[in-house]
């Protein structure tokens, strides 16, 4: 059973930042491909970043610039860095555990969610 388990979120006023973090267990991190998501209320879930495990990343458009995604193997945890934060990045944020290595196969297991509030 793969657990991912998120901190880092909170309360910050705009222009702030915030690193989320997601540990990993019960499963072959460094392998995997990893994704960071996001819910707004009343909106869809959609993807912030991904990093394949090979390090290679995508990012929504909404986010190019100021956020970073990032993994750390030994560790068994990815990160995402969130610089110059918006009001409109409030949302809960949900770590994603891929299939594979890379994003074909989709996502198996998700986080419990942390949430991320900027007030303007």
């Amino acid at each position: 059973q793969v657990q991912l388990v998120e901190s880092g979120g909170g309360l910050v006023q705009a222009g702030g930042s915030l690193r989320l973090s997601c540990a990993a267990s019960g499963r072959l991190f460094s392998i995997t491909a990893m994704g960071w998501y996001r819910q707004a209320p009343g909106k869809q879930r959609e993807l912030v970043a991904g990093i394949t495990s090979d390090g290679i990343t995508k990012y929504a458009d909404s986010v190019k610039g100021r956020f970073t995604i990032s993994r750390d193997n030994a560790k068994n945890t990815v990160y995402l860095q969130m610089n110059s934060l918006k009001p409109e990045d409030t949302a809960a944020y949900y770590c994603a555990s891929y299939r594979s290595s890379s994003y074909y196969g989709g996502i198996d297991y998700w986080g419990q969610g942390t949430q991320v509030t900027v007030s303007s």
